[in-house]
């Protein structure tokens, strides 16, 4: 919205303020006496989305409802890694959120992006590879080695997939 900060509805008196420095409580400034939290704008560098499909031109089906939009127009660059690349999205074809191809940089093509989450109406979350994922960020020595496996040591996309994605989830898929 190209505001330095925006109100916060429902978290005063939450123990969240605790824990975050981008957000205060401030009084109404229209002299209600209410309090509210007021949080700094987020103006990330680059946002990354998975979704259901996009077409050529860079218009997006999510597949769910999320509120991409809002973080798209925030973000310098926008990236959305999709399952599938179909020949035309629109606003009315589109299944749950859909974002429109002028905030989308760039579409990547990428079967079971969201692994080890799941995705709406494709696979479901993977609960062994979320368990070993938790496991293993108990440590730092823990996490480098679940990184240098799952991340650094895999060639490409296509080798994550192949070595990680169970056949339960990719089916015929893969």
């Amino acid at each position: 919205m190209g505001v330095p900060y925006v109100p916060v509805i429902g978290l005063v008196g939450t123990d969240l303020l605790a824990r975050r420095d981008d957000m205060v409580v401030a009084p109404d400034p229209f002299g209600s006496g209410l309090k509210s939290v007021v949080a700094r704008a987020m103006r990330p560098d680059v946002a990354v989305f998975h979704a259901q499909c996009a077409d050529r031109a860079g218009n997006v089906s999510f597949g769910y409802h999320v509120e991409a939009v809002m973080l798209a127009e925030a973000s310098a660059q926008v990236v959305v890694t999709v399952e599938e690349i179909v020949d035309r999205v629109t606003e009315k074809t589109a299944d749950g959120a859909f974002l429109p191809s002028i905030l989308v940089d760039a579409v990547v093509h990428a079967p079971f992006g969201a692994h080890p989450g799941g995705l709406t109406g494709r696979y479901p979350v993977d609960r062994d590879a979320m368990r070993a994922y938790a496991a293993a960020a108990q440590s730092d020595e823990t996490f480098a080695a679940w990184l240098d496996e799952q991340v650094f040591g895999v060639e490409d996309h296509d080798d994550y997939v192949e070595r990680f994605v169970p056949d339960a989830i990719c089916g015929s898929g893969r």
